[in-house]
C-alpha cells in the first residue's frame, strides 16, 4: 500500500522532534493564530486593556456603564496555502529531494497542525500561466488531497513559475481574513510582488518558505546539472571551474539579499528550507517569530 504524504509528514515529526518539542510546536502555532468566537457567552464590565470593538454598545446604553462580550470559544482560523508549482518546483533542493517533496513537507507540517488545532486548510497553486484553488475543509483527508495534488501538478515539463500569478488571483477573489503560508521557489521575485504583497499584508498574516535550488557546481562525480527551466546544460568542466563556482555563489547571495530586503520591507516572516529533515525545525522557528512580532 502506497504510503500517504501526509503520513510522511507525520513520520517526519516524530522522528525529528521529541515529545515536548512537538508539544511546543503545536503550541506556537496555537499562540500565534489564536481566533475569537462568534458567540459570547455573557457580558462583564471593561476593564482597561480590553478591545474596543468587544464592547456592545446596546447593552453599555442600557447599563449606563462600558459592557464587553465574554466569548467562549476561539474561532476556527482559515489557512491557506499558496503553493509554487511550477517546473522549477520538480527540481532538486539542496539535500538532492525534489523540491516540490520539500514543499510538500514544509505545507504539510503546517496544515496539519492546523487540522489538529481545529483550523480550516485550503490551497491555492499554480503557475505563471495558471492557478487553480482549492476550498477551505478541517479533514486530514483533506489536506492529504491537497498535498497530492500538489506533488502530481509540479512536472519537468510543466509552466514556468510565477506566483505573483497566485497572489493577484487571491488579491481578486478572496474577501475574508486568512492566514497565508506561501511555499516558493528559489528564483528572482517578480517586481510586481512588492505592491501584491503590500496589498495583502493588510488583510492577511503572510509566512514565506523558499525552497532552495541545488547548487549545480557542488554537484559529485560526472553527473549532469541542468536546468528545468530551459533544460541548459552545464558542463563538468564548467561547473568544476573555481570562477565559475564563485560568480554562482555571489550570484545566489545578491538574489537572496534582493528576497530578505523585499520580505522584510514588508513585515513578512521567512525562511530558506533545503531539506525536509529541516522542515520541522524550520516551521518552529518562522511560527516563534511570527510570535513575537504580533506582540
Amino acid at each position: 500500500m502506497t504510503t500517504t504524504l501526509l503520513r510522511r509528514v507525520k513520520s517526519k515529526l516524530f522522528v525529528h522532534a521529541r515529545r515536548r518539542s512537538r508539544s511546543l510546536l503545536e503550541g506556537e502555532y496555537a499562540s500565534v493564530f489564536h481566533g475569537r468566537s462568534l458567540d459570547y457567552d455573557d457580558l462583564r464590565d471593561y476593564v482597561p486593556g480590553d478591545e474596543v470593538r468587544d464592547i456592545d454598545w446596546r447593552a453599555t446604553a442600557r447599563h449606563q456603564a462600558p459592557l464587553v462580550k465574554r466569548y467562549v470559544a476561539t474561532r476556527k482560523q482559515n489557512l491557506m496555502l499558496v503553493i509554487d508549482t511550477g517546473r522549477g518546483m520538480a527540481a532538486t533542493t539542496r539535500s538532492g529531494e525534489p523540491k516540490k517533496a520539500v514543499a510538500v513537507a514544509a505545507a504539510g507540517l503546517v496544515g496539519y497542525l492546523a487540522q489538529r488545532h481545529g483550523d480550516l486548510v485550503g490551497l491555492v497553486r499554480g503557475t505563471a500561466g495558471s492557478t487553480v484553488a482549492h476550498d477551505l475543509r478541517g479533514s486530514e483527508a483533506h489536506l492529504e488531497l491537497l498535498l497530492r495534488a500538489v506533488d502530481s501538478a509540479t512536472v519537468v515539463d510543466g509552466d514556468q513559475s510565477n506566483l505573483a500569478t497566485q497572489l493577484r488571483w487571491i488579491v481578486r477573489n478572496v474577501r475574508r481574513r486568512l492566514v497565508l503560508l506561501v511555499v516558493a521557489d528559489d528564483k528572482e521575485l517578480d517586481p510586481a510582488l512588492d505592491d501584491l504583497l503590500r496589498r495583502l499584508h493588510v488583510q492577511h498574516e503572510i509566512l514565506w518558505i523558499t525552497v532552495e535550488d541545488a547548487d549545480p557546481t557542488a554537484i559529485a562525480g560526472d553527473r549532469t546539472a541542468y536546468d528545468v527551466a530551459d533544460t541548459y546544460t552545464l558542463p563538468t568542466l564548467v561547473r568544476l571551474d573555481p570562477k565559475v563556482r564563485a560568480a554562482y555563489a555571489a550570484s545566489v547571495a545578491e538574489r537572496v539579499r534582493r528576497t530578505t530586503e523585499l520580505l522584510d520591507r514588508r513585515g513578512i516572516n521567512h525562511a530558506r528550507l533545503g531539506s525536509s529533515d529541516e522542515v520541522v525545525q524550520t516551521v518552529f522557528t518562522l511560527l516563534e517569530r511570527q510570535r513575537r512580532a504580533r506582540r
